[in-house]
C-alpha cells in the first residue's frame, strides 16, 4: 500500500498553497475570538471583570500621582444592556495617550518596569472596551482632564481588531466638574447574576486599600466605603532582576544587550544585590562549573623518600650550581608550607622562586626552565611512594608498597574519613587504589587533575563499581556522595579569567554554567523598595473597617524571590463577633492589592489554606482537611513585581512552590495569634464559670457561718478574689474633718505582675493626691487617673481627699474582666 508521504510529490504546489494561506493576526483579533481568556466568558462575569479592570486602573493612576483615590462606580440598566460608569480623581490622561490606553491592547507603561502594580500587560481596560463593542456595538465614551487644564478631552472610540489600533468616532473638548481625573462609560450585554461577586470585589478592594474611598451604585444596592487612613502606599522604585531564579534564555538576552565587557561588570550592572564581592563569588562558582577545580595533593612529609630538591636540580640545566641550588631549595621550602597544593599553586611557587633567584643571582630562569621544574615537582608529588618508619625497616613491605602511589594514601585518608566505620580497611584501600588509577590514567591528558563536580562523581562511581564487582562489597550512593564531597572540598577553585561577555553571548553551555553559579551563590534577598505591601497595621485597619469581629491578627513576611522577581506574602485573620458562625471560613485572596473573585479552586492560595491543619489553631475542620468552619475571615495578599497568574484573566495565583511556602508561613504566623486568643478565651470562660459557681455557693456558706457563729457575714468579694487569684480593687472612705479621705487599694492575688490603669470619676474636686496621680476636670466631673504597677502578692494604694457629698465611679483597665474584682 502506498503511504501518504509517498504521494505528496505527485501533486505540485501544495507547500506554496499552504504558505499563501498563512497570515499574521493582531492581538486584538485573537482576543476578539478568545475573550474568555480575559475573564469575559459570560454576561455576569464580563460585567464584574470590566468593573475590576477600570477600578484597578484608577487606583494605580491615583497612587502613582500621589493622590488619595476617590472612585465612583455606577451600573445602570438600559433595556437589554447595562451601562457601566467609572470615575476617578487620578491625574488624567493626555490627548495623545488616551486613545491608545483604551483602544490598543498590549499598550501600557508597566510591563517592562520591575516594580509592583495592579496592571502590567496593558490588556485589561482595552479588553473591556473590546467586550463592550462586541456585545453592544457601541463605542466607549471617555472623558479625561489633567490638572491645570481648563477643559477636559472627550473621546468616543472602539478597538480596530484588524490592526489593534483605536478607531476614534468623536474627539472634542468638554467641561467637567472634576479638576482632574478620568471617566469611562461602557455599554455592554450583561446581567447581574454575579451581584455577590461584584459586591465582594468592591468590599475586598476597600479592605486592602484602606487609603481609598470607594462608592458603588447599582440598580438594587448602594455602598460607600470611606477611607480608613490618609497614608498612601509606599512609593515603589523599579529594580533590576535578582540573580536567583533568572532563566537561561533571559540571561542570554541580557548578555546580548549589556554594555559591560566583563562578567563581573555584567553581574554588578544588570542585577540587584550584586556588588564586587558577590560578583567574585558568582564567578568562582562559574569557574567550578566551567573549568572545574584542581585537585590539591598533600606535599611529602619529612619521613617520605621524596627529594623535591633533587628533582628540580635534575630538571634545571645550565644555570650554575649556586643559582640552581637556590632555585630548588626555595621551591622545596615553599611546597612544604602547604597543607595541600594544586597544580596552579605549584606554578605560582615556581614562578616566585625563579623571580627571587633571578634578582639575587642575576640568572634568567625562562619559561622552559620553569615548566620543567613544575613538571618534575608535580610528578614527584603524584608518583612517589610514601614510606613510614616501620615500613622502611621492613623489607617485606616493599612489594606491597611498590604499586602504591602517594595518591592512593591521600585518597585512602579522604575516603576513610568520609565513609562508614563498618567498611573494612581493605575495601577502602582497594577503592583508593582504583580511584588513584583513574587520576593517573588522566595525567597524560591533563596533568593538572582539573575536574568538574560531575567528572569527579564519574571517577568515584567508576572506582566504587569496580570495588563492588571485584571485592563483593556494597558501595552505596550515600558513601559515594560523601567521598565526592570530601574530595571536592579539598580541591581548589582555579584562577582562570572568565570569558568576556561577547564570548559568553555565543556560548550556551558557558552561559548555563554562569546561571548555575548565580543560583548556587548565597545572595542577599532582593530589596523591597519595588514592592508596596499593605503592612500589618493597615491589614488590621482594613479588616476592622469592614468586619465587625472580636479578634484580628496580621503577618507580613520578608521578601523572597521567584524567577528573578521579588515577592512578599501577607496574611490577616478576623474571628468572632458578628461574623457568620455557620459554614466555611471566608477566604479573601489578593494579588498586588487586587481581589481575586473567581477561580478560587484553581488558586495556590486556596490550596495552601486547605492543606493547613486548622484544628491545631482552635478552629473546626471536618475530616482534618479543607477549609475550616466557623466565624472566621482569612485574607492572603501576594505582592510581586510579576505575580504568576494561571491565566490572562488574573483570577488565580499559580502553584509556585516558593510562593506557596511563604503563603503557608504567613497564615501560620497569624494563626498562632488566633490560637493564643482562643486558648485564653477558653481559659477565661472556665474561670468565669468557676467564679459564677463560687458566687452562688459562698453567699449561702457565709449566711450559715454567720448563723452558727453569731458573727457578721464575711466579705464574699474579698474571699472570691483570693480564691480565684484575682486582682482586687476596692475603695475605702474615712471621715476627715469637713471631708472624707479616699483610699483606692489594689491587691494583686495573681501569679503575675500586673499594670493597671485606674480612673476614679468624682463629682467634687479632689485634693491632696498621691504621687503619680493626675486629675482632669471635664463637664463638672473630675477624672483622677493613676497607673499602678503591682507585683504578684503585693498591693498599692491611691489616696486623695474630697468633699463629704461627693459621688464616685471607678473604672479599671489593664486586666481581663475575669481576673478582676472591683468593689466600689
Amino acid at each position: 500500500m502506498t503511504s501518504f508521504q509517498s504521494t505528496l510529490g505527485e501533486e505540485s504546489g501544495i507547500a506554496e498553497e499552504l504558505a499563501e494561506s498563512q497570515q499574521a493576526i493582531s492581538i486584538a483579533e485573537f482576543f476578539e475570538k478568545n475573550k474568555h481568556m480575559l475573564g469575559f466568558d459570560s454576561g455576569a462575569r464580563g460585567l464584574v471583570t470590566a468593573v475590576k479592570e477600570a477600578v484597578d486602573n484608577a487606583l494605580d493612576a491615583a497612587e502613582e500621582a500621589g493622590i488619595l483615590p476617590d472612585i465612583y462606580v455606577e451600573i445602570q440598566e438600559e433595556g437589554d444592556y447595562y451601562r457601566l460608569i467609572v470615575e476617578d480623581n487620578g491625574p488624567g490622561l493626555t490627548k495623545e495617550s488616551l486613545p491608545k490606553v483604551f483602544g490598543k491592547l498590549l499598550y501600557g507603561s508597566r510591563f517592562h518596569a520591575r516594580e509592583q502594580s495592579r496592571g502590567q500587560q496593558g490588556i485589561g481596560i482595552s479588553a473591556a472596551v473590546l467586550y463592550s463593542q462586541l456585545t453592544s456595538g457601541k463605542p466607549a465614551k471617555i472623558t479625561s482632564r489633567t490638572e491645570g487644564t481648563d477643559e477636559a478631552q472627550y473621546f468616543e472610540l472602539i478597538v480596530d481588531t484588524d490592526d489593534n489600533e483605536p478607531e476614534i468616532s468623536v474627539e472634542e473638548t468638554t467641561t467637567w466638574d472634576r479638576p482632574h481625573g478620568t471617566r469611562i462609560e461602557l455599554e455592554m450585554e450583561a446581567n447581574m447574576r454575579a451581584r455577590q461577586q461584584l459586591h465582594n470585589y468592591i468590599k475586598h478592594t476597600a479592605v486592602v486599600n484602606p487609603h481609598a474611598r470607594l462608592e458603588l451604585r447599582e440598580p438594587k444596592a448602594h455602598f460607600k466605603f470611606e477611607r480608613a487612613t490618609d497614608q498612601l502606599p509606599e512609593e515603589t522604585e523599579e529594580i533590576r532582576p535578582h540573580p536567583h531564579g533568572v532563566e537561561l534564555g533571559t540571561v542570554i538576552k541580557m548578555l546580548a544587550a549589556t554594555d559591560s565587557q566583563t562578567v563581573s561588570g555584567f553581574l554588578q550592572e544588570e542585577f540587584t544585590r550584586v556588588g564586587k564581592k558577590t560578583a567574585e563569588s558568582v564567578i568562582d562558582a562559574f569557574r567550578d562549573r566551567h573549568y572545574g577545580r584542581e585537585m590539591r595533593w598533600r606535599p611529602p612529609a619529612s619521613h617520605e623518600s621524596v627529594d623535591l630538591d633533587a628533582a628540580v636540580t635534575d630538571a634545571t640545566a645550565n644555570k650554575g650550581a649556586d643559582a640552581t641550588a637556590a632555585f630548588a631549595g626555595a621551591i622545596e621550602d615553599e611546597v612544604a608550607d602547604f597543607d595541600r597544593i594544586a597544580h596552579y599553586e605549584l606554578r605560582d611557587v615556581v614562578d616566585s622562586a625563579a623571580d627571587d633567584v633571578e634578582d639575587e643571582h642575576g640568572t634568567t630562569f625562562g619559561d622552559t626552565v620553569r615548566e620543567n621544574a613544575v613538571e618534575a615537582v608535580w610528578l614527584e608529588l603524584i608518583d612517589a611512594v610514601p614510606v613510614d618508619d616501620d615500613e622502611a625497616a621492613d623489607p617485606a613491605a616493599d612489594d606491597a608498597i611498590e604499586s602504591e602511589s602517594r595518591l592512593v594514601a591521600d585518597l585512602y585518608d579522604l575516603a576513610d574519613d568520609a565513609t562508614s566505620t563498618r567498611k573494612d580497611d581493605e575495601v577502602i584501600q582497594a577503592f583508593a587504589v582504583r580511584l588513584a588509577g583513574t587520576f593517573e590514567d588522566e595525567t597524560d591528558d591533563d596533568p593538572r587533575h582539573r575536574l568538574t563536580h560531575k567528572t569527579l562523581r564519574e571517577y568515584v562511581d567508576r572506582a566504587a563499581e569496580l570495588t563492588e564487582e571485584y571485592d563483593d562489597v556494597a558501595f552505596g550512593d550515600t558513601a559515594r556522595e560523601n567521598v565526592v564531597e570530601a574530595i571536592w572540598d579539598v580541591m581548589a577553585t582555579v584562577p582562570d579569567d572568565p570569558p568576556l561577555v561577547r564570548e559568553l553571548e555565543g556560548d550556551r553551555d558557558a552561559t548555563s554554567d554562569l546561571v548555575d553559579g548565580m543560583r548556587a551563590t548565597d545572595i542577599m534577598a532582593p530589596p523591597t523598595r519595588c514592592l508596596s505591601p499593605i503592612s500589618d497595621d493597615l491589614i488590621q485597619a482594613g479588616l476592622e473597617k469592614e468586619f465587625d469581629a472580636e479578634f484580628y491578627a496580621s503577618a507580613t513576611r520578608d521578601a523572597e524571590v521567584h524567577g528573578g522577581d521579588p515577592f512578599v506574602v501577607e496574611a490577616g485573620i478576623a474571628y468572632g463577633g458578628e461574623l457568620p458562625a455557620e459554614g466555611s471560613a471566608n477566604v479573601m485572596r489578593f494579588a498586588n492589592r487586587v481581589p481575586l473573585v473567581y477561580q478560587r479552586g484553581a488558586c495556590a492560595t486556596t490550596d495552601v489554606v486547605k492543606s493547613i491543619g486548622w484544628r491545631n489553631y482552635g478552629l473546626d475542620q471536618p475530616g482534618g482537611s479543607g477549609l475550616p468552619n466557623g466565624p472566621v475571615v482569612i485574607m492572603i495578599h501576594v505582592a510581586s513585581t510579576n505575580v504568576p497568574f494561571t491565566s490572562e484573566s488574573k483570577d488565580a495565583v499559580a502553584n509556585v512552590p516558593e510562593i506557596e511556602d511563604e503563603i503557608e508561613l504567613a497564615i501560620r504566623e497569624a494563626a498562632r495569634d488566633l490560637k493564643s486568643f482562643l486558648n485564653k478565651r477558653r481559659s477565661m470562660q472556665k474561670r468565669r464559670k468557676k467564679q459564677n459557681v463560687l458566687g452562688t455557693i459562698l453567699p449561702e456558706m457565709a449566711t450559715k457561718v454567720a448563723e452558727v457563729t453569731g458573727r457578721d457575714e464575711p466579705d464574699i468579694d474579698d474571699a472570691i478574689a483570693r480564691i480565684m487569684n484575682n486582682v482586687l480593687v476596692e475603695r475605702e472612705l474615712e471621715q476627715n474633718g469637713d471631708g472624707q479621705a479616699v483610699s483606692v487599694i489594689v491587691e494583686n492575688n495573681s501569679s503575675t505582675n500586673e499594670t493597671l490603669e485606674i480612673t476614679d470619676i468624682v463629682s467634687a474636686e479632689p485634693r491632696s493626691l498621691s504621687d503619680g496621680a493626675t486629675v482632669v476636670e471635664m463637664d463638672g466631673e473630675w477624672f483622677v487617673k493613676w497607673e499602678a504597677d503591682v507585683s504578684s502578692g503585693d498591693d498599692a494604694v491611691l489616696e486623695y481627699e474630697v468633699a463629704d457629698d461627693a459621688s464616685f465611679d471607678l473604672d479599671v483597665k489593664g486586666v481581663e474582666t475575669e481576673k478582676l474584682t472591683v468593689k466600689q
